[in-house]
């Protein structure tokens, strides 16, 4: 006899939105039960209307164990509208940083996400974002077929510096690895993966949030 796989739902939902403090806002799409934002978090305040530190120069970056953001290479210009921002760990701590009725995804929601989507190894390339017009070729295995819409927003490090964009997207989880690092997920463009590791509060990365 045949056997069928269990259905899976890939939703972008068109006529829902959700609108930050700063009055930018992103598309939903509904992945199983989860409802994720379908772009990076760009917001400069948390939902309480305080400003969150732009922390441009690059040792005080590295110096930070408290919260702060910045735009990839310091240039709002060319990578905010498509990218978002980079928040250090400390800064989605505070649990403002989404908008109300949102939360950072913890460790947990990323897995459950990733095994509706199949498992690790796969589910990176259905998280992406098709062609080379933001990821380096090859791209490796991107459908986008979930409708998450993944980016190469890359990174800035713990000593202050910046790479990676285009090749690589990082993404934070709530949940703490220990005093020092904490869990994340990030893409390659040259791998199907979503890659779970943990890294140093001080780094900043990406950040999409999940509807509570």
């Amino acid at each position: 006899g045949t056997t069928y796989g269990s259905d899976r739902t890939f939703k972008t939902i068109s006529d829902i939105t959700v609108t930050d403090i700063d009055g930018n806002t992103y598309h939903v799409v509904q992945i199983g039960t989860q409802f994720w934002m379908q772009e990076n978090l760009k917001t400069t305040k948390y939902n309480d209307t305080t400003s969150i530190p732009l922390v441009t120069n690059n040792t005080e970056w590295g110096n930070l164990t408290s919260p702060g953001y910045c735009w990839y290479n310091n240039n709002a210009q060319t990578y905010k509208d498509i990218y978002g921002a980079l928040y250090n760990w400390y800064a989605l701590n505070t649990g403002k940083l989404c908008p109300t009725g949102w939360h950072i995804p913890t460790d947990t929601d990323w897995t459950t996400l990733t095994d509706y989507l199949g498992g690790p190894t796969v589910a990176g390339g259905k998280l992406k974002e098709t062609g080379i017009t933001h990821w380096t070729s090859p791209n490796t295995g991107a459908t986008n077929e979930s409708g998450f819409t993944t980016l190469p927003g890359g990174y800035r490090n713990s000593s202050g510096t910046f790479g990676y964009v285009n090749n690589c997207g990082y993404w934070w989880s709530a949940t703490e690895y220990d005093p020092i690092y904490a869990w994340s997920r990030y893409l390659y463009y040259n791998l199907n993966d979503a890659l779970r590791n943990y890294y140093n509060k001080k780094q900043g990365f990406s950040v999409r949030c999940l509807k509570d």
